[in-house]
């Protein structure tokens, strides 16, 4: 998983091994494992749909409490992954318990105070997610109030298999560790990689106790000879082709390593699923 790891470490409890994080973020500000390796600023203005989770009790004031990334794709609707909700991430069995547990949208930079930190009034877990593998790793989150116009992005579908090709170009978005070494960043980076066909995937991920490639519900993507990676603190956030999110941010060991680039969630065979509780 890629979760943010100084706020784990902050709250006391134990970190996932170093070689296979959930994406989610920082140290001492961030909760979850995964970070944008080898990226470029960018900004919410350009990408509106990127936000932040955060809990500033749960992993620090520093950076606004981010701990995972989410993707806007409706009024109300947010996606991540389905780790971010759990006990390791959260430190709590109930997402509830946390009660400054927010999505942050329209801030770029988390030292600041720009956009709105919005109430969750739901959360759906995906009841098949596997840990041991880490399939079907998303969550829906449900909004207590509507997102800005136009800050929501399309979710690839079934019959998008162009998207999902060897070789495609996309991009992944986030505010997490930008050099795998703990170093977070402060605002929103962007990141070149490859979309990678299922059998390299497979070669990389065999199964071990880092999980498992699952080619029914997960993707993977990085560059041919690293360098470019989500990381920790970059969980749930999103994988986007041409204007479509193809992907949410899940698992890999380490980050930006040739041999094995980052492993995502598949959002065209999650998004019937994500339709169910928008």
């Amino acid at each position: 998983m890629r979760f943010p790891f100084r706020a784990v470490i902050a709250a006391a409890v134990a970190l996932l091994p170093a070689a296979a994080v959930p994406l989610a973020g920082p140290a001492t500000p961030a909760a979850a494992n995964g970070v944008i390796i080898g990226g470029t600023p960018t900004s919410t203005d350009q990408e509106p749909w990127v936000v932040a989770l955060s809990s500033r009790s749960r992993f620090g004031a520093a950076r606004s409490g981010q701990f995972c990334g989410g993707v806007a794709v409706g009024p109300r609707t947010v996606v991540t992954a389905a780790h971010c909700f759990g006990r390791e991430a959260l430190g709590v069995s109930d997402w509830r318990q946390l009660s400054d547990l927010r999505v942050i949208e329209g801030r770029t930079d988390l030292t600041g105070e720009a956009g709105e930190e919005l109430r969750l009034s739901d959360v759906w877990v995906n009841p098949g997610f596997d840990a041991s593998t880490n399939a079907g790793d998303v969550a829906v989150i449900t909004l207590d109030q509507a997102l800005p116009s136009g800050a929501a992005i399309g979710m690839a579908q079934p019959s998008d298999t162009a998207l999902y090709q060897d070789g495609t170009q996309a991009e992944v978005y986030g505010w997490g560790d930008t050099t795998g070494r703990g170093d977070y960043a402060d605002s929103l980076r962007a990141a070149p990689v490859t979309v990678f066909a299922d059998t390299t995937c497979e070669k990389a991920y065999p199964g071990s106790s880092d999980g498992t490639y699952v080619r029914a519900t997960m993707m993977c993507a990085g560059a041919p000879a690293g360098g470019h990676d989500a990381c920790q603190g970059d969980s749930g956030g999103p994988l986007v082709v041409a204007g479509r999110l193809v992907g949410l941010v899940s698992w890999g060991s380490g980050c930006a390593q040739a041999a094995y680039p980052g492993v995502y969630t598949r959002v065209s065979a999650v998004a019937a699923l994500v339709a169910q509780h928008m």
